[in-house]
C-alpha cells in the first residue's frame, strides 16, 4: 500500500500562529511544498494566500502534486457570499482542492436550510470548475447524534443535487485541527468519529484530518475506508514515525 497517496501534508498556521515572522512562516511554507514534492503525497494543503507559490513550485518541478486549500477556515461561521468569494479567488489561483468548513454552529442551532444552502452552492461551484470539494464538519464540536446528521445531510444534498460520478469528488472531512476543546480532549479524527461519518456519508468519501500520528494510525484509518489523511506530519508517518503534533 503506498500511504503517501493518501496524505494531504498540511500547514496553515499564520506567522502569528505559529510564533514566527513573516518571512520565516514563509520559508516554512516553501520547505513544506518542496518536501511534499520530493516525497510524492498526494496533495499539499495550505492556506489560499499560499496558492499560486505552491503552483508555481510545482510547475517547475514538473510535479503532479495537487493543491489545496480552507475556505471560510478555521470557524466556517461567515456568511455564504464570503465562502463563495474564497472559493472563486482559490480557483482563480489554481487550487485543485476546496476544504470548506462548514457553518457547524448554525447547523446546531438549527439553521438547516442556511448549511444546505452553503453545502449546495460551495458544491455547485467547485465540481463546476473541477475541483474536489471537501465539507469540515468539525467532530471534536458536535456530540456524536451532531456527527451523523451533518454527515447525512451533506451527503443527501449532494445525491439530491449532483451526478452519481460526482459522489467520488464532494468528500466529508473531519476537522480543521484548530477547535478548541476542553481538558484536551482530540480536536482531530478519531476512530469512532470516523467510523459515524463513513456510515452515514457513504456513498461520498471521507477524509480523517488531525489525530493521525503514526504510520499505523494511518494503516488503521485506510482498512476503515478513509480516502484522504491530512496531516502536518507527512513525512514521519510516511517513514513509519510517530509524530506528537495536534494536526
Amino acid at each position: 500500500m503506498n500511504v503517501k497517496q493518501y496524505l494531504d501534508s498540511t500547514y496553515l498556521k499564520t506567522a502569528s500562529q505559529a510564533g514566527l515572522s513573516e518571512e520565516e512562516n514563509n520559508i516554512v511554507v516553501k520547505n513544506t511544498i518542496a518536501e511534499a514534492i520530493i516525497e510524492g503525497f498526494k496533495l499539499i494543503m495550505i492556506r489560499p494566500e499560499k496558492v499560486s507559490l505552491a503552483k508555481e513550485m510545482i510547475l517547475k518541478a514538473n510535479s503532479t502534486l495537487l493543491v489545496g486549500t480552507v475556505i471560510d477556515f478555521p470557524e466556517g461561521n461567515s456568511d455564504l457570499e464570503t465562502k463563495i468569494k474564497e472559493a472563486n479567488e482559490a480557483i482563480e489561483n489554481g487550487a485543485d482542492d476546496l476544504d470548506f468548513v462548514c457553518n457547524y454552529e448554525a447547523f446546531k442551532n438549527g439553521d438547516i436550510a442556511l448549511v444546505k444552502k452553503e453545502i449546495l452552492i460551495g458544491t455547485q461551484i467547485g465540481l463546476a470548475n473541477n475541483k474536489t470539494v471537501k465539507w469540515i464538519i468539525e467532530v471534536a464540536a458536535l456530540t456524536d447524534k451532531e456527527i451523523i446528521q451533518l454527515s447525512a445531510l451533506i451527503k443527501n444534498v449532494v445525491i439530491t443535487n449532483f451526478k452519481e460520478e460526482d459522489y467520488a469528488l464532494v468528500f466529508v472531512k473531519s476537522s480543521t485541527g484548530f477547535f478548541k476543546t476542553e481538558n484536551d480532549l482530540p480536536n482531530g479524527a478519531t476512530i469512532p468519529a470516523i467510523i459515524m461519518m463513513l456510515e452515514n456519508a457513504s456513498p461520498l468519501p471521507v477524509k480523517a484530518a488531525g489525530g493521525v500520528r503514526s504510520y499505523d494510525d494511518a494503516i488503521e484509518m485506510i482498512r476503515l475506508g478513509v480516502k484522504r489523511i491530512g496531516t502536518s506530519a507527512a513525512k514521519l508517518i510516511a517513514n513509519g514515525q510517530n509524530t506528537t503534533n495536534q494536526y
